[in-house]
């Protein structure tokens, strides 16, 4: 995933969250960089006819942009789904974070036959909690029953 589907992912979750167009402020804040650097990919994802940007409004994801945009979520919660349940990995969201940047499709479509990703994936991820809703159910029992 490159740091377009990035910017494109945060549209889509803030666009939820915000029930409307996102903000420059809210995507930066989300993205942890700078208004600037969000105006800057903002334009060029605009110019990528991804998404269509109103000053003082925000950003709207077109049916292209929120096509990548679902799929680079979904990528993400299979990294998420299988570095929680496959490895183990107690910090998942934040391996996950770092890795959604490096991974490519091949990757993730490889570790998505190995894990069990729920058939809802990507609408199972909820927006203002950051995490697949599915996974912390799972998880949660598991803690639960310890």
């Amino acid at each position: 995933m490159n740091t377009a589907d990035q910017y494109l992912k945060a549209v889509f979750l803030v666009q939820q969250i915000e029930e409307g167009p996102a903000s420059t402020g809210a995507l930066a804040d989300r993205l942890g960089v700078s208004p600037a650097s969000v105006n800057e990919m903002v334009g060029k994802l605009a110019d990528r006819d991804l998404l269509v940007h109103e000053k003082y409004k925000g950003a709207t994801l077109t049916d292209a942009g929120e096509t990548r945009a679902r799929d680079a979520l979904a990528t993400y919660c299979v990294l998420e789904r299988f570095l929680a349940n496959v490895l183990e990995v107690e910090d998942y969201r934040g391996e996950a974070g770092q890795l959604e940047a490096v991974i490519d499709e091949t990757v993730a479509d490889r570790l998505d036959m190995i894990i069990e990703r729920e058939p809802d994936c990507p609408n199972c991820f909820d927006a203002e909690a950051d995490a697949c809703s599915h996974l912390v159910e799972e998880l949660g029992e598991v803690e639960a029953s310890d």
